[in-house]
């Protein structure tokens, strides 16, 4: 596959990806609001934060105030991460690529771009969020169903695949980190009613609250959400699920090109390093720290992969 082609694929996927993610930290950035009345800036600020848009958004906008985050968020073409921006930048890598997606996927995605972007036209309304928000995920989900029902289990599959659990990979990790040095205000506030609520908030923006709540019984234990949300391999949207499924499609990509490329070899050192680890480790060696090092690891496997199929070559 030409490494355009490739490129095309990857970022196509991975935008998808990003819209989904943003939607539903807008949620939970309303969850938390709504939990704790009054000023909600602290909590609209950790959104942002999460977003890795603080810079952007303060270029536009003085305070966090939580219509102008929704806005920015959502609506803002300026704002490259935006739901808007995300999907029109899914919707041009798709046109680019359009000879190697079925017919069913290429449907799906200009759906997609064009119910979001109706639903976007104008700013949304407290009492529409939730709807679109749902809309979002929806849509999102809807392209996903395509290619998995109808694409080829071939290097294009891979690269789509491998482009959605990268960011899912980056999005997860940046909750969780957003969780523990932002959300919460101070120490003295451990165990709390306000702690257990923030930790849940994690669980729905990794739309997990119902399965974490099969496997325990409805506990919330801090330790055990994490260890939940990092390490557990049937969770979805976890960073041991989305590192092996990067591993193993990278995997598919060595078979096919009888060629073993240092993404690989990043990939695969990095699912070893999870599945070596126990959340105890990791809390020992600080939750902030490990977070930090994933976060770098993924953005070199990033720039590798780029690299190596040479996706602008």
């Amino acid at each position: 596959m030409l490494g355009k082609t490739a490129g095309g694929l990857f970022w196509m996927f991975r935008y998808l990806e990003r819209s989904e993610n943003t939607a539903r930290l807008v949620d939970a950035g309303f969850r938390m609001a709504l939990v704790r009345g009054g000023d909600s800036s602290e909590e609209w600020a950790s959104v942002i934060d999460t977003a890795g848009a603080r810079s952007a958004y303060l270029s536009a906008y003085d305070s966090f105030d939580g219509a102008r985050v929704v806005d920015f968020l959502l609506r803002d073409t300026g704002n490259p991460s935006s739901v808007l921006s995300s999907v029109e930048t899914a919707r041009s890598n798709a046109r680019l690529v359009r000879t190697a997606l079925t017919r069913e996927v290429w449907e799906a995605t200009n759906e997609a771009w064009m119910s979001i972007r109706d639903s976007l036209k104008r700013p949304v309304r407290v009492q529409d969020v939730h709807d679109v928000l749902a809309l979002i995920r929806q849509q999102s989900a809807l392209v996903r169903g395509a290619l998995h029902g109808s694409m080829l289990r071939n290097d294009g599959y891979d690269f789509a695949r491998i482009g959605t659990f990268l960011e899912r990979a980056d999005n997860t990790a940046r909750i969780l980190d957003v969780k523990y040095y932002v959300l919460l205000p101070s120490l003295a506030q451990i165990g709390s009613s306000l702690d257990n609520m923030q930790w849940e908030t994690v669980l729905r923006s990794v739309a997990g609250q119902r399965a974490y709540r099969w496997l325990t019984g409805g506990e919330i234990a801090p330790m055990g959400i994490a260890e939940f949300v990092i390490l557990d391999s049937r969770m979805p949207r976890s960073l041991a699920f989305s590192v092996g499924k990067l591993a193993e499609n990278l995997g598919y990509l060595e078979q096919d090109y009888g060629i073993r490329h240092r993404s690989q070899e990043m990939a695969d050192s990095l699912h070893a390093q999870l599945k070596g680890r126990t959340i105890d480790t990791i809390f020992e060696g600080g939750l902030h720290e490990f977070l930090t090092d994933f976060l770098r690891d993924i953005c070199s496997l990033g720039i590798q992969i780029e690299l190596d199929y040479r996706f602008f070559g």
